[in-house]
């Protein structure tokens, strides 16, 4: 769920600008969150999942930084899941999250949240990576029980992603 522009009118009050003494640092968080706000709403209400986690519901926090979006935003996995690139602590192995990448692939000033939650749904389809895992048993047991591995990953959905 994204409240982030309810908060922000909550916050702001109806005020727009830097009247009355507010801050430089007030200023540019300021400006941080409606940029924000434009990028949530431009988000595509219902993105593709397909593959093991098709009937799953996935919870993430994301969190930005006030030098956003000079600097990624911090993303954790708040379902438990049972996924190669995903920890069952919530961490995640996704380049785009990067603040700096040899390979050219991580974080960009030209990157938007909305690169991150399609660079998040591609995790579970595209993406799934077994050859160079975050949790190293989930792709160890994909690769000797494929058939297993889907059991187990439907088995989590059925407890903690519904």
């Amino acid at each position: 769920m994204l409240t982030l522009s309810s908060k922000l009118k909550r916050n702001d009050g109806g005020q727009t600008g830097r009247a009355g003494g507010v801050s430089d640092a007030t200023h540019r968080v300021s400006i941080r969150d409606r940029l924000l706000t434009k990028e949530v709403a431009e988000l595509e209400a219902n993105l593709p999942n397909e593959g093991y986690y098709q009937s799953g519901r996935f919870q993430f926090e994301i969190n930005v930084p006030e030098a956003y979006n000079m600097v990624p935003p911090k993303v954790r996995c708040l379902t438990r899941i049972w996924h190669p690139n995903i920890t069952e602590n919530g961490e995640i192995c996704l380049s785009l999250l990067r603040e700096h990448s040899i390979d050219g692939t991580g974080w960009a000033p030209t990157r938007t949240l909305k690169d991150v939650v399609w660079g998040l749904n591609s995790l579970f389809t595209d993406l799934l990576n077994f050859d160079d895992p975050l949790n190293i048993d989930a792709a160890e047991h994909h690769l000797r029980d494929k058939e297993d591995f889907r059991n187990k990953v439907q088995d989590y959905i059925k407890h903690y992603a519904r």
